[in-house]
């Protein structure tokens, strides 16, 4: 009786692991699909915004685009330079979020982090002296928080920048 019992309770034990399995893993199913429905509508947002401004970008396999709207005289910018820049940042709606009119000119160093990922993704595309649109998607911006001060959970920015000066 005391087997029987031991026995019942391993098969209980085992349905309820296999349950919890099963529940686990429709619960990441479920994620995942709704994660590449919204990559995919964001991603149609930004090619919706590309198309009403008649702008001929090019994407990157990340997702960012940009397109270089004046060529600058400089230096092409490498990885570990310090890198200057005059910048409009919106949101797709046009709103302007930041500008270094307000906070002055931004600064970093490429490759060392401090800005959202797709900026140093851009720069690297730039040089010295061009004025470039570039657009971002969520996931190379702020993601799925936003900054938590002006640019909102899940949004794709908009750069309008121009490069002064990198070293």
């Amino acid at each position: 009786m005391l087997f029987s019992t031991l026995i019942s309770c391993d098969t209980v034990s085992r349905k309820t692991e296999d349950t919890a399995k099963k529940s686990d893993e429709t619960l990441r199913e479920s994620l995942e699909k709704a994660n590449r429905y919204l990559v995919r509508a964001e991603d149609q947002q930004i090619e919706d915004y590309v198309r009403r401004h008649q702008l001929n970008m090019t994407k990157t396999g990340t997702g960012l685009r940009y397109v270089v709207v004046q060529e600058g005289r400089g230096d092409s910018i490498k990885k570990g330079e310090v890198v200057q820049f005059e910048y409009v940042t919106k949101l797709l709606t046009g709103d302007i979020i930041y500008s270094s009119k307000e906070l002055g000119i931004k600064q970093f160093v490429v490759g060392k982090g401090g800005v959202e990922s797709g900026l140093e993704e851009a720069v690297l595309k730039l040089k010295r002296g061009d004025a470039a649109i570039i657009i971002l998607p969520s996931h190379l911006a702020f993601g799925l928080l936003g900054d938590e001060q002006k640019i909102p959970a899940r949004s794709p920015l908009i750069y309008e920048i121009e490069i002064l000066k990198n070293q």
